[in-house]
Formats: structure tokens, C-alpha cells, sequence
């Protein structure tokens, strides 16, 4: 991992990252959420303070070391107990069935295999268990969708790996046995990086 990648990028997300609406969407799709969960892309921690006191644990992780050194100061500060790993979604340790729920905001744009990470949240759900998403994507109008397409190669360079461009929707929704899904523009975003996949997906089994 690159200078960029552990030193730099850590800080510019946790201030981009940080805007008032985007703390509003954080708060919107956890409010629900409870039991022993599983957060996949877990950042500096931006949302641990909007956890639900209905959680009782949570198993965070993300490849890059240079996000929990940010993140740890609100690790201390939470009352969640809280197991922070230095590892990617797309490989997880844990044993199938283990978790109620499991989290992944703005983060699927950036792995590289996208489809094997969702497969392993799918895998470590508990049966009955909910995977609460909001991502960034593939917009619905094509000329949005042509400067996405154009511009993704900067910006995995710029952000680390994230691809502007992905249909969330079809990827979520292919990993899973059920899915509710709602698409917007953001506000006070660029059309082209603001189009927002947010929903609950479900294992069934």
C-alpha cells in the first residue's frame, strides 16, 4: 500500500466524508439496525456514533491500516464493543451464519472484486439476516452514465479504487434472496458522483 493510499486519502475522506447530509443518510439507514453486526469498509468510523443502542457488537474491517488510525479515536469513545480488523470484505475470516446484519456504506465502488465480497457478506448472515447498503453508483440517464464511464479511471486513481460507474443494484441484488432498493441524486452533489443506491437486502435461508 502506497504513501497515498495510507497517509493522504485516510484524511481526504474523512473530510469529505464528513458533510452534514452525509451524516443524515448514515443515521437514516441505521436505525434499525441490531444484534452482532458486521461492518465491511469500515473507514475512519464515521458511523459508529449513529449506531442504535440495539447493537451489541460490532466486528468492523477495512484493508487500509491508515483508516483505523483515524477511526480509532471513535472506537474509544463508543460504548459498542467494537473488534476493528486490517483486512478486506472480498476474504473473511469469520464463520458462516455469524453476524444479525451487516453494513457496507460507499465502499462497494472500491473492491476489486465487488461480487466476491458481497457473496462472503451473504455467507457470514446469520438466516433471516439483513444487509443494510448505501453506495454510489451508475446513474439512470445515459448522458450522466457516459461521463461516469469516461471519468472512472481518474477517479480510481484519485479515490483509491472507487469506480463511479458500478450498478449497484444488480450486483446487490444478484447476492442475495431479497432486495428493496430506492436510487436517488444526492444533493449538493455533482449528478456524476451523486447518484446513491440505498436499501436492505435479505438471506432467506
Amino acid at each position: 500500500m502506497g504513501l497515498y493510499s495510507r497517509l493522504i486519502f485516510p484524511r481526504l475522506l474523512e473530510l469529505t466524508m464528513s458533510d452534514g447530509s452525509m451524516t443524515d443518510y448514515r443515521k437514516q439507514l441505521l436505525r434499525e439496525v441490531a444484534g452482532d453486526v458486521l461492518e465491511i469498509g469500515f473507514g475512519t468510523g464515521l458511523n459508529l456514533p449513529h449506531y442504535p443502542a440495539g447493537v451489541t457488537s460490532l466486528t468492523t474491517v477495512d484493508p487500509n491500516e491508515g483508516m483505523s488510525a483515524i477511526a480509532q479515536k471513535r472506537i474509544d469513545a463508543s460504548p459498542i464493543p467494537v473488534t476493528n480488523k486490517v483486512l478486506s470484505g472480498e476474504n473473511l475470516p469469520m464463520a458462516d451464519a455469524s453476524f444479525d446484519n451487516v453494513v457496507c456504506t460507499w465502499t462497494l465502488c472500491s473492491i476489486p472484486n465487488v461480487k466476491k465480497a458481497l457473496s462472503e457478506a451473504y455467507r457470514v448472515l446469520k438466516p433471516g439476516g439483513r444487509f443494510y447498503f448505501i453506495e454510489h453508483g451508475l446513474s439512470n440517464e445515459p448522458g450522466i452514465q457516459t461521463w461516469q464511464n469516461r471519468l472512472t479511471p481518474i477517479q480510481k486513481v484519485v479515490a483509491d479504487g472507487c469506480h463511479i460507474n458500478r450498478q449497484i443494484n444488480e450486483l446487490v441484488g444478484a447476492a442475495f434472496d431479497q432486495l428493496e432498493v430506492k436510487a436517488f441524486y444526492a444533493a449538493n452533489l455533482p449528478k456524476v458522483m451523486g447518484y446513491f443506491y440505498q436499501g436492505v437486502a435479505r438471506r432467506c435461508d
